[in-house]
């Protein structure tokens, strides 16, 4: 079905249907986002399974006691990090200004112009 779609979708006369586009769309049976919820998870439940297992993680990487849904943690000694960028985000930023920069020259040029 996609190749037949593909090949019509050249000829001059099918155009307007614009079939190439959606050729790749044949069997796949709807957006991921249109799922039917008694089909399949929804994605709330997946991002808290994800939340769940990563708080976990954490927990067991850093010696944490377990927590319960009825347990607040008071976190009580803050550390200064530093400010400013890291050398490798210093080199990010710079080269980011330097692309804002020429594109607002070419701008100017071309009103200019």
């Amino acid at each position: 079905m996609i190749r037949t779609c593909w090949e019509l979708g050249a000829r001059p006369e099918f155009t307007a249907l614009r079939l190439r586009p959606w050729a790749h769309m044949l069997g796949f049976r709807g957006h991921f986002s249109s799922k039917s919820q008694r089909y399949s998870t929804t994605f709330g439940d997946l991002r808290g399974v994800r939340a769940r297992y990563r708080a976990a993680e954490a927990h067991e990487r850093y010696g944490l006691p377990a927590l319960d849904d009825a347990t607040t943690l008071t976190l009580g000694h803050w550390r200064f990090a530093g400010t400013g960028y890291t050398p490798g985000e210093a080199v990010m930023a710079e080269h980011i200004r330097q692309k804002v920069a020429t594109a607002r020259r070419i701008a100017a040029e071309r009103e200019d112009g």
